[in-house]
């Protein structure tokens, strides 16, 4: 019915007004009681994903999204320029290993190719070999593609792990290549997402290795995290004789979370460290003597929790070096004796910096280099060396430094540096003519059609007075009249900082007359300790009260204007946005959800780690926090809501797709305007990541096309049909 209806409208006007109602959700309600509080869910049914009406009800949404969307001149646009920029640039590297006998393998992807392959040289001047070709792998099984998502090569270089991923999913298979012929062990690794969690660790005698196994195979199960188990593998053994080394089950002594998966961290000559991984900021470690672990001793000792306030450690000799926010905002870098750690009151070899949080560090046999960010968009370099910190001034202003070192024993370092408008230039640093030699293995690019976009990064005075670091990508020749097109970008969770770097998507946006945003709302990690737990839990309401702010002061400065304005949050970016249209429905024109996180009051109890960053419903200020962040159970019935596109995942295992499911049809059902709401399913995609590169760019090429329809762009306004 649904589709003869849009025919006949047709007819007469492309785009029919929020037709959704005409084919609402189906809603069985359950009432809950959460202390004193009483929760009426709408749409709980809609969590059986494989109810047949919830799947029918997606499966219309997505295409009645599909058909507006196709109906938009534009649609593709960023999709087309994305691939002819590829095309442009000849080929991108990512994934670059290098070994401590200067062995290189990365990933590299053509610009004419959909899937990144395997390539492998000798030496930064060696000849490049091709070793793996993705397309290669089950090429005999119709419909499926494969893309290599990790690569681990042990630490000579004649084996290396290659990890392959089915289309938008997210468990692997890990195959394992001679280098020297190029030879495919028969032996499979299965059940495994080395990408995400725990990597492939190579022991010394390069014929072994750690990964972590995956029980549950099926992402959308809630028991898929649920007692994993830290594996050793043997080359040539049977894999699916498993060898558990470190799990709640085979430690039992440890109490260790069956919910939390267990990685290999880190290993010096002597000592394995283990930790769980969850979505807390801070981890629980535990560390074991490698004769004791490789003769199935299990003498797991704990090593630091949570309260330590520990990351990025590193095991150097006799001693552990590590990050801390112990009693500090931006972080030490301290160091402690592996025989008797003190994590509370270590050496403090870097002191804490007022306005600059410490980042990455590397050992060299030089000194420690190490970076610094200052409101998470300005990068520093410098060089610990006995006892003094020496600045290194970089090859040009940066708002991103990585750093890349082969360890303790070796002089190399190399840096990474990017922009907002800059590509990303690699560079070898040598410390004794401090000078800095390009070696980029992905070539640099000419874009003349962004030669006028500029930069700024402004601060935003809050409501209660904290100062929000604000970046503006725009054309240096707009006019602040507010006319301009605005898109802002927010997340603001788990401490992450949205750093600069160079993105082609923003520029294209400029480019076509928009305005980009993106807000460092607190709930983030551009300001330290302090901005991360600004947004976080009870606190939550500082991140989508921040974005307002923002929104606000673009508006007064006339950079834009209410009806010119959309907001973007993917994954826990679906708080600050969601809560941010929700609590301000008026001051948006339109609202993108990407795989959003709306739901946390289910959320929490789907994803157990989650209760680290957003709370528990066993507390009763947590709950309180949970509520007060959940975007689905703020929609309220008559109220006018911005133009808003949802997407989900259908293979997503970090935000399940009920959540983007729910919140649609809710706001769906309760908005009281004529927008369009809008529901994308992607039946091929998880949260956004192992996918072909073409995959993604029409992903986002969607996102970008929908806000500027809604945003009144006219390249992007769909035509009148005569069709019937």
């Amino acid at each position: 019915m649904k589709q003869l209806i849009f025919i006949i409208i047709s007819i007469f006007y492309v785009l029919p007004v929020n037709a959704q109602k005409n084919n609402p959700a189906p809603s069985i309600p359950i009432k809950e009681e959460y202390f004193g509080t009483q929760i009426v869910d709408e749409y709980r049914n809609l969590e059986n994903l494989e109810d047949s009406s919830t799947k029918e009800w997606m499966k219309t949404q997505t295409d009645y999204t599909n058909s507006l969307l196709n109906q938009i001149p534009k649609r593709k646009f960023y999709l087309e320029k994305r691939l002819e920029f590829d095309t442009r640039q000849g080929y991108s590297v990512s994934n670059l290993n290098i070994t401590n006998n200067d062995k290189y393998f990365y990933l590299k992807k053509k610009g004419n190719e959909k899937v990144a392959k395997l390539y492998y040289r000798e030496g930064f001047l060696g000849k490049e070999e091709l070793l793996y070709d993705p397309t290669n792998y089950k090429n005999n099984e119709q419909n499926h593609e494969f893309v290599i998502n990790y690569i681990s090569p042990n630490s000579v270089g004649d084996r290396v792990a290659i990890a392959m991923v089915e289309k938008g999913k997210e468990l692997a298979d890990v195959i394992i290549m001679d280098v020297k012929n190029k030879y495919i062990h028969p032996e499979l690794i299965t059940n495994t997402m080395p990408a995400n969690v725990g990597g492939i660790k190579w022991l010394n005698d390069n014929l072994r290795f750690f990964y972590t196994y995956f029980p549950v195979n099926n992402p959308k199960s809630q028991d898929f995290y649920k007692n994993t188990q830290v594996i050793l593998y043997k080359i040539g053994t049977n894999p699916k004789e498993l060898t558990d080394i470190f799990s709640a089950k085979n430690n039992p002594d440890l109490k260790l979370d069956e919910k939390k998966p267990p990685i290999i961290l880190d290993s010096n000559d002597q000592y394995y460290v283990g930790m769980l991984l969850d979505n807390n900021y801070y981890r629980q470690t535990f560390i074991i003597p490698k004769q004791d672990l490789l003769e199935d001793k299990k003498t797991w000792k704990p090593l630091y929790t949570k309260e330590d306030k520990v990351r990025s450690l590193q095991l150097v000799d006799n001693d552990l070096y590590f990050l801390s926010q112990y009693n500090t905002q931006n972080y030490t870098l301290c160091k402690t004796n592996i025989i008797a750690p003190n994590f509370k009151k270590p050496e403090i070899l870097i002191p804490e910096r007022n306005d600059e949080v410490i980042g990455q560090y590397r050992f060299t046999k030089d000194g420690i280099y190490y970076t610094t960010t200052k409101n998470g968009v300005e990068a520093k370099l410098y060089l610990y060396k006995e006892g003094k910190s020496i600045p290194i001034k970089l090859p040009f202003p940066s708002g991103n430094i990585n750093l890349q070192a082969k360890g303790k024993d070796f002089s190399d370092i190399w840096i990474s540096c990017s922009g907002w408008a800059n590509e990303e230039q690699r560079f070898k640093y040598n410390l004794n003519t401090n000078s800095f030699l390009a070696e980029n293995i992905t070539p640099i690019t000419e874009y003349p059609e962004f030669k006028d976009i500029v930069v700024e990064e402004v601060i935003v005075k809050a409501k209660d007075g904290e100062e929000i670091p604000l970046s503006l990508i725009y054309n240096k020749n707009i006019k602040r009249n507010g006319s301009n097109p605005m898109l802002i970008d927010s997340y603001g969770a788990y401490g992450y900082s949205r750093s600069p770097f160079f993105s082609r998507i923003y520029l294209l946006w400029v480019n076509q007359g928009g305005v980009m945003g993106i807000a460092h709302v607190r709930g983030g990690g551009e300001k330290g300790e302090k901005w991360r737990l600004g947004g976080y839990k009870e606190t939550k309401p500082n991140s989508w009260k921040d974005l307002i702010d923002c929104t606000e002061y673009l508006i007064n400065k006339k950079i834009t204007s209410k009806e010119k304005i959309a907001i973007w949050g993917a994954s826990a970016g679906g708080i600050t946005v969601g809560r941010a249209m929700t609590e301000r429905p008026d001051l948006f024109k339109a609202a993108i959800l990407e795989v959003p996180t709306t739901n946390t009051l289910r959320d929490v109890l789907a994803i157990g780690s989650n209760t680290d960053e957003y709370g528990t419903l066993k507390d009763s200020k947590e709950f309180k926090a949970l509520l007060e962040m959940d975007a689905y159970n703020h929609i309220k019935k008559g109220t006018k809501y911005p133009a808003t596109f949802i997407t989900g995942g259908i293979n997503d295992p970090r935000v399940p797709t009920w959540e983007p499911v729910k919140f649609a049809a809710k706001l769906m059902a309760d908005d009281a305007s004529k927008n369009q709401i809008l529901l994308q399913i992607d039946y091929e995609g998880g949260h956004g990541s192992n996918t072909t590169v073409a995959h993604g760019h029409a992903n986002l090429s969607d996102i970008f096309a929908f806000a500027f329809w809604q945003l009144g762009h006219p390249d992007y306004q769909p035509k009148q049909s005569t069709k019937k």
